[in-house]
């Protein structure tokens, strides 16, 4: 419960009460029928009402979330030097006055969207490359007031630190990172770089005035419709060139599958006709085997060819065949099967 914002609604029934009961005590006077002790009444009442919105005036209950600058006219340097911490405290009444500073996190976005941001309309960051291009840059800061700094905070900025601080330091910084990069650089290889240079230099510009960084995030970045239009141009002629280039690629790949299946059947003839080559070695290396076995028995045997010759003339020859020099022919001899 808020004790100073009960005690003032105290004061404020009182001072209600006393010109209500004035109110009253002057009706019954013009009509004859005066209260008794009207003055003293309303003098107790006046100075319930005085007492009670001193103390509401001295009675400050800061929130966990704030912290409290005390302008005091008996402080030497105008304010007391420590800040007033969350919970209830006592100032000096009308001598006194607690001016309030938020210490939780805020947020301060600029936008091309006129919806967005604290400034209604465009209010992106207008900034030039490296190589001459404009950009337009949303971003956000979020930041905080340092609790430790809130008086120095109040002195050099007031209310005022959201605008003239945050808001002015934060374009600035964007501009002067933009110019030490090209524009293809910004969205591709050193966009984290980008980032964090102006992350730094914020934390850096916002310590020095009392405030601490919470982020800073880039919302997006807008190009200029000249260099929009030749990114696109310039995309259209890369997917045309990867296109051309797969299209080779395939050509070669199905080049390289014919003569790879032409080189095979190469390969699988003459292998045949190695294969072929080699039985036939074989073959005649069989034969003359052959002959060589039958000649060496012939040697040994020389009437083994004639046995063999008539052995296979037709069963119905009745005539025996002698050697050359014989002037005879004979019959055969008839055998009979058993």
């Amino acid at each position: 419960m808020n004790i100073a914002a009960l005690v003032q609604g105290i004061a404020t029934l009182a001072w209600v009460g006393l010109i209500a009961f004035i109110v009253v005590a002057v009706i019954r006077a013009s009509r004859n029928a005066p209260l008794k002790k009207t003055g003293t009444l309303i003098l107790v009442m006046a100075v319930l009402a005085v007492l009670i919105t001193s103390l509401s005036a001295g009675l400050v209950f800061i929130q966990p979330e704030e912290r409290g600058i005390v302008i005091s006219a008996f402080a030497p340097k105008g304010y007391r030097e420590v800040a007033l911490q969350p919970g209830l405290r006592w100032v000096i009444p009308f001598a006194e006055n607690v001016i309030l500073y938020p210490i939780s996190k805020q947020t301060y976005t600029m936008s091309i969207a006129t919806s967005e941001g604290q400034i209604q309309g465009d209010d992106s960051i207008t900034a030039r490359t490296l190589d001459g291009q404009e950009i337009y840059v949303d971003a956000s800061v979020i930041y905080a007031v340092d609790p430790e700094k809130v008086i120095q905070v109040h002195i050099q900025w007031q209310n005022r630190y959201p605008s003239d601080l945050v808001r002015a330091q934060s374009r600035g910084i964007i501009r002067d990172a933009v110019s030490q990069y090209q524009v293809d650089e910004l969205v591709s290889t050193k966009r984290l770089a980008f980032i964090a240079n102006m992350r730094e230099a914020m934390t850096e510009k916002l310590s020095e005035n009392g405030l601490i960084l919470v982020d800073f995030v880039i919302r997006n970045i807008t190009f200029s419709p000249e260099y929009a239009a030749s990114v696109e141009q310039k995309q259209v002629a890369e997917q045309l060139a990867q296109q051309a280039k797969f299209v080779v690629e395939q050509k070669r790949q199905e080049a390289e599958q014919a003569r790879q299946t032409a080189q095979g059947a190469a390969d699988a003839a003459i292998i045949k006709a190695e294969g072929d080559a080699k039985a036939r070695i074989l073959q005649a290396q069989a034969e003359a085997e052959a002959l060589r076995l039958i000649s060496a028995a012939l040697k040994d045997n020389p009437d083994l060819l004639m046995y063999q010759y008539i052995t296979k003339l037709s069963p119905t020859i009745q005539t025996m065949l002698l050697p050359s020099n014989s002037p005879f022919v004979f019959p055969l001899p008839e055998f009979t099967q058993q």
